[in-house]
């Protein structure tokens, strides 16, 4: 028996530029600090909803390399605010069956924030659920180069050829090894780029640019964000004849 083709991918990684918390607290007439506190509850409410969706992995841009040039008193209130985000989500993470990730570069930030991720991430080892990963001081041409210098190493000590450095052993030295590239990238406040976030991984990736910032994109403003990726037919350098015939074998059965 053939069923009707329905033209909608499944969507297992979504990634996030949470962009507008400062721009939300000014047009209130508030410190920029309300705005990024705001934004930490709607990563609570983001996080759950997710869950809810079933979606496996949720990627947020939430600290990357050029904001360490903020000023010194807002990169110190963000930081406060992720240890006071894994101090108070441990055991919701733990319950819903969370797992914590973080990538970027680790060295730049404080023993004290890296002891709280390194404890987190341990803690949410068991989370079947969702992997939910924080990308902080992170930049994707840092990623590259990283990756690029891991696999140098590894040709200079005689342990792999040059001629066998391909797409998946590039890949395997990536910040997000082992994790499949997203399948729909959220921005919000109206920005149209992608920031240096997850250059490599977003080759395929459709986008999703949406004017609300990051504090009022909600459970609501995700559905329709969801909506919109079911509408979209991903063709990966296909032709619409090829992946049409490709979607009907798969929703075939005998």
């Amino acid at each position: 028996m053939i069923h009707k083709t329905v033209n909608i991918p499944p969507l297992r990684h979504l990634a996030i530029i949470m962009d507008g918390n400062g721009r939300w607290a000014e047009a209130r007439g508030l410190p920029r600090v309300a705005g990024h506190q705001q934004g930490v509850r709607t990563v609570v409410e983001i996080v759950d909803e997710c869950v809810l969706q079933q979606i496996s992995y949720l990627t947020l841009f939430a600290f990357s390399s050029e904001n360490w040039g903020r000023p010194e008193a807002e990169v110190e209130t963000l930081m406060a605010l992720l240890l006071e985000f894994l101090a108070s989500q441990r055991q919701r993470m733990l319950q819903d069956g969370v797992r914590l990730r973080v990538i970027g570069d680790r060295e730049r930030l404080s023993v004290k924030v890296r002891n709280a991720l390194d404890s987190a991430e341990q803690e949410t080892l068991s989370g079947d659920k969702l992997m939910l990963t924080l990308a902080l001081s992170y930049g994707g041409r840092d990623e590259i180069v990283r990756a690029a210098r891991r696999l140098a190493r590894k040709v200079a000590a005689g342990e792999l050829a040059p001629e066998e450095i391909g797409a998946t052993e590039f890949n395997a030295n990536l910040d997000t090894a082992g994790v499949p590239d997203p399948d729909l990238l959220i921005r919000t406040s109206g920005e149209l780029r992608i920031s240096n976030f997850l250059l490599w991984q977003l080759a395929y990736a459709e986008l999703y640019f949406v004017d609300a910032y990051w504090p009022d994109f909600g459970p609501v403003e995700l559905r329709l964000a969801l909506e919109s990726y079911r509408q979209r037919r991903r063709r990966f350098g296909l032709t619409a004849e090829q992946t049409a015939e490709g979607e009907g074998l798969s929703n075939s059965a005998s």
